[in-house]
C-alpha cells in the first residue's frame, strides 16, 4: 500500500513539474509574442499612423482609407542632373545620403513625415499622422530649417572640396486621400490627390521666380502673421486651370 502511494505521488510530482514547464514555456511564448507584436507596431508606425495599424488588424487594409487634410511640402535639388553627370557614383551616393539624412532630420523635427524619396525630391507631408492644426505653420518652420541645415552641409561640402547644394520647396495645403496603398509586392500609407501634385508644381515654379520656397494662398491663409511673406505675381502652372498665386518666406519674427 505504501508502495503504491509512493508511486502514485511520484506520477503526480511528475505530472505537477511538467505542467509547470509547459505553463513556464507558454508564457515564454506569449511574452514572446507580445514583444514581436510590438517591435511590429512600432516599426509599422514609422510608416502609418498607430491607429490606422490598429484599424488594420481588425479591419484589413482598405479601411486605412480616409480623406484628411494636410499640408504637403514637396523639395527638390536644383540641377541635379548636371551634378549627377559631374561626380563619382559613390561620391554621389555620400552626397545624396547626407542631404537626405539633413533634410529628413528638419522635417522630422517639426512634426513632419517624410513619405517617400523621389530621385532626389523628397515628399512630406503634415497633419498627415495626427490632427496638426497648427500644420501649416509647423510645414513652413520645416521649409525654414532645411534651409538652415542646407547652409550648414554646404559648409561641409565646400571643406570637402564638393559642390554646393541648392533645392527648391514648394508648400500646398488642402484635402487628399490617405491610407496604405499600392501592389501585393509593395504597400506605403500615402496620400493621394491634387493637393500633393499641386506642391509638385509650385516647388518647380522655385526656379522661375528665383526663390527657394514658395507657399500657396490655402498655405498662407492658416499662417501665424509672424511670419514674413512676399507676394509674387500669379503664374501659369500646367494641369491647373487659374494662374496660382504664391509667395515666399524671408524669416518669421
Amino acid at each position: 500500500m505504501i508502495a503504491l502511494l509512493g508511486a502514485a505521488l511520484v506520477v503526480a510530482v511528475a505530472v505537477l513539474v511538467r505542467q509547470r514547464t509547459q505553463a513556464r514555456t507558454l508564457s515564454a511564448q506569449l511574452e514572446a509574442a507580445a514583444l514581436e507584436q510590438q517591435r511590429l507596431q512600432q516599426s509599422c508606425a514609422r510608416f502609418a499612423p498607430a491607429y490606422v495599424i490598429d484599424r488594420i488588424a481588425t479591419d484589413g487594409i482598405e479601411s486605412s482609407a480616409e480623406r484628411k487634410e494636410i499640408t504637403a511640402l514637396f523639395a527638390d535639388i536644383v540641377g541635379y542632373t548636371s551634378l549627377s553627370e559631374r561626380l563619382d557614383a559613390p561620391v554621389l551616393a555620400k552626397l545624396l545620403n547626407g542631404y537626405y539624412q539633413r533634410m529628413s532630420d528638419a522635417i522630422s523635427a517639426h512634426r513632419g513625415h517624410v513619405s517617400t524619396f523621389l530621385g532626389d525630391g523628397i515628399l512630406a507631408y503634415f497633419g498627415a499622422f495626427e490632427p496638426n492644426p497648427w500644420q501649416s505653420d509647423d510645414a513652413l518652420k520645416a521649409a525654414l530649417a532645411m534651409r538652415r541645415a542646407l547652409d550648414d552641409y554646404n559648409r561641409e561640402l565646400e571643406a570637402d572640396q564638393l559642390p554646393r547644394l541648392a533645392i527648391g520647396i514648394g508648400l500646398h495645403r488642402g484635402m487628399v486621400l490617405a491610407g496604405l496603398v499600392g501592389s501585393r509586392e509593395r504597400t506605403e500609407y500615402a496620400c493621394v490627390g491634387r493637393t500633393v501634385n499641386v506642391a509638385a508644381r509650385v516647388q518647380a515654379l522655385t526656379r522661375e521666380h528665383s526663390v527657394d520656397v514658395l507657399l500657396t494662398e490655402e498655405v498662407r491663409a492658416r499662417l501665424d502673421p509672424s511670419f514674413r511673406l512676399r507676394p509674387l505675381p500669379a503664374t501659369p502652372v500646367k494641369g491647373i486651370a487659374e494662374p496660382v498665386v504664391t509667395w515666399t518666406v524671408t524669416e518669421s519674427a
